[in-house]
Order: structure tokens, then sequence, then C-alpha cells
């Protein structure tokens, strides 16, 4: 019930005072937020070491360089189109992650390694990448010789291939993430049901890490 004294609004010097109030809040809040440093990058995703130089022939028969990838960050998977292990598991991971990279699809270059020289020349890589609905331009197989997967994938990716006494290829099943400047920064494990997600969100890290704070 109304005690029938009058009842005053906010004067017009009060709403100054108040929007005036509040915009020194959100400016103080915006220079805190862009004063903040960026977050430091997980203890995974340090400096390995730096990638040797190559030339490989990918699914297109052109040669595919280290120079070619120069400031674009890339993702390495290790397969065999004959394979009957995880093969097509760690393949359909990556067609999954070419179909999630969206926005960052320019940044970012999709390698998968053949290990199995005497087999996979770049015309059965260009059938098997076809039916993963890859594109040339930004998910590459590449048909390395046996010389080419001893010193780049075993030592210079640091990745297992070893062949085995019945003729199969046993290697690795990791991801491989190498930054724009061509240093090796970490791995994830492609059986992992999470691996896309994860991937992403290094993807993420190493792209703010190439990108120069905005003044």
């Amino acid at each position: 019930m109304s005690d029938g004294t009058p009842r005053r609004g906010i004067s017009p010097l009060g709403w100054v005072v108040a929007f005036t109030v509040a915009a020194v809040a959100l400016a103080a809040a915006y220079i805190s937020l862009k004063s903040t440093p960026p977050r430091p990058l997980p203890p995974h995703l340090e400096k390995i070491s730096k990638v040797p130089a190559f030339s490989i022939n990918d699914q297109t028969g052109k040669p595919l360089t280290l120079d070619d990838l120069q400031g674009k960050i890339w993702v390495a998977n290790f397969i065999f189109t004959r394979c009957k292990g995880p093969c097509p598991l760690i393949t359909q991971r990556m067609a999954d992650l070419n179909t999630k990279l969206g926005k960052v699809r320019d940044k970012v270059v999709l390698v998968s390694f053949s290990v199995d020289p005497g087999h996979d020349t770049p015309e059965v890589l260009a059938q098997y990448g076809a039916a993963q609905g890859a594109s040339p331009e930004s998910w590459k197989f590449l048909a390395p010789t046996q010389e080419d997967i001893d010193s780049i994938i075993v030592k210079g990716l640091l990745q297992p291939v070893s062949k085995e006494p019945d003729g199969t290829v046993a290697h690795s099943s990791r991801f491989v993430l190498v930054d724009a400047d061509g240093w090796l920064r970490g791995y994830q494990d492609g059986v992992d049901p999470e691996v896309v997600q994860k991937l992403m969100v290094d993807i993420g890290d190493l792209l703010q890490e190439n990108t120069p704070d905005k003044k």
C-alpha cells in the first residue's frame, strides 16, 4: 500500500553519473584484458628439434618440400593403403580434423606419409586421398622412398617404422605437430577418441604463439 509520500525518480544528473561510472568500469576492464599476457603454451608443445629439409612427391606427382610448408602449421600422420591395422582409424581421424579446421584451414596443412614405398605410388595415394575427400592443396599424401622414411620420419620426426618378418610394416599411430617455422612441437595419440579435439586446441595454441600482439 502507498503511504502517500510522493516517489521521486532518478534525476538527469544521477543518470549522467551512473553512465559515467559504468563507462569508466568498462574501459578499465578492457585495458586490463588487453594488458593480460597470452596464455603460456603447455609443456607438451615445447620446441623439440628442427625438421630436416626434404623433397617428396605428393599424390599429384609433384614434389613437396619443407620450404613449401614454411609459414604453415602442419599435422602429420603415418599410414599405408594396404594397412589392416590402425591406418583406417587414423585416416578417419585426420579426415575429421580436415572437416573441423574451418576458418583456420588456410593456416594448416595436413600431411599423411605413406610407409609402404613399394606399393604406395602417387597414383595409388591419389585414389586413397580422393576417397577421404582430401584436397591436394590442404591435405598432402606423400610417397617417400625408403631413404626418406629413414631420414625424415624416423630421424626427423622421431617416429618408429620397421618391417616385420612377415613383410607387414609396423609404424607409429601418432599425429605429429610441426610449427610454421619447421620446429617439431609435439604429438597426439591417433587412436585416442578425443585426438581431434586435442589437436584443435594445440593448433589454436600454436596460432596464438605466431600472432603478434595488437597495439
